[in-house]
């Protein structure tokens, strides 16, 4: 039954960003090459983990505050950066979910002048959701949710997020397990922690447990990218990639930290009250790929 019930959630919950996804792109003006690039981005698949933690972080906080443009502007963080990462000064990527990359399709001119659109356009989704905030009885901390939201978008998509994570897969130095550890915090917790803050702050939840959402987040995007990591070696070892956790620990006791990760990201969610079916799905679905990953049969 709880199985059950966090597959319809998830299910319900996607179909919520598909179509914000879609109705943000006719308010993106007229058609143009550029909108129709930006459209290509967001539609071209993916399992939008990251605005269905938003949507799931306040479901679990009961408030019923309508969180979808927060959701919506991580999608668009993501995507931006997929964009980004694609670009042949970056990752050189001509594929992107068994689709031609952007930038293949438009030109690298138009990809990252869609990047800097989604960019933009997040910030203004967290700004619109702090206003939906001033039609609930949290009305009179919407000022301060939207700094506290904005705080931690431009804090993980900068040089100390994203940005700088992308600048040291580039740019590495010397690779000990902390560097990479580090590259995984920017390149991937982050978004993972703007997800979790922004269902959080704009779910109603205690301005005072900040910290440990973050924690929380912290240990699912290691997980999700150790789990990636464990599913892409071969992939990984014909592009040369040197920033991998596997490469660098080896499979089997990169799947023990996986599995600390994801026993540590539970207690957390247990103790915000966030364990929800939604949230026991996200982690058997995780658990389930990393297990076929390294050949382990699951029942």
């Amino acid at each position: 039954m709880t199985e059950d019930l966090g597959k319809m959630h998830f299910i319900q919950c996607k179909h919520i960003v598909e179509k914000k996804i879609i109705h943000c792109i006719e308010n993106f003006g007229e058609k143009t090459k550029l909108r129709d690039a930006c459209e290509y981005a967001l539609t071209n698949g993916g399992k939008r983990f990251r605005p269905l933690i938003v949507l799931m972080v306040a479901d679990a906080l009961g408030n019923d505050l309508d969180v979808t443009e927060a959701a919506l502007s991580v999608e668009f963080f993501h995507t931006a950066s997929l964009i980004a990462d694609d670009l042949p000064c970056m990752d050189n990527d001509d594929k992107r979910r068994d689709k031609p990359s952007l930038h293949k399709v438009y030109g690298e001119t138009i990809a990252l002048l869609a990047s800097y659109t989604l960019i933009t356009s997040a910030f203004e989704a967290i700004y619109k959701n702090s206003r939906l905030i001033l039609n609930s009885r949290f009305a009179k901390k919407a000022d301060q949710l939207c700094s506290l939201a904005l705080e931690s978008a431009a804090r993980c998509s900068g040089i100390l997020g994203a940005t700088g994570g992308q600048f040291l897969d580039i740019y590495p130095p010397v690779l000990t397990l902390e560097v990479i550890k580090d590259v995984i915090y920017k390149k991937t917790v982050t978004l993972f922690e703007v997800s979790f803050v922004l269902g959080w702050l704009f779910g109603g939840g205690e301005i005072e447990l900040l910290e440990k959402v973050k924690k929380t987040a912290y240990h699912l995007g290691m997980a999700f990218q150790i789990a990636d990591d464990l599913g892409d070696i071969i992939q990984d070892e014909e592009k040369q990639k040197e920033i991998s956790i596997v490469k660098k620990m080896g499979k089997e006791q990169a799947f023990s930290l996986f599995l600390e990760e994801m026993e540590a990201f539970e207690v957390n969610l247990k103790n915000l009250s966030l364990y929800t079916p939604s949230f026991k799905r996200l982690s058997d679905q995780l658990r389930l790929q990393a297990a076929q990953s390294m050949g382990y049969s699951v029942n």
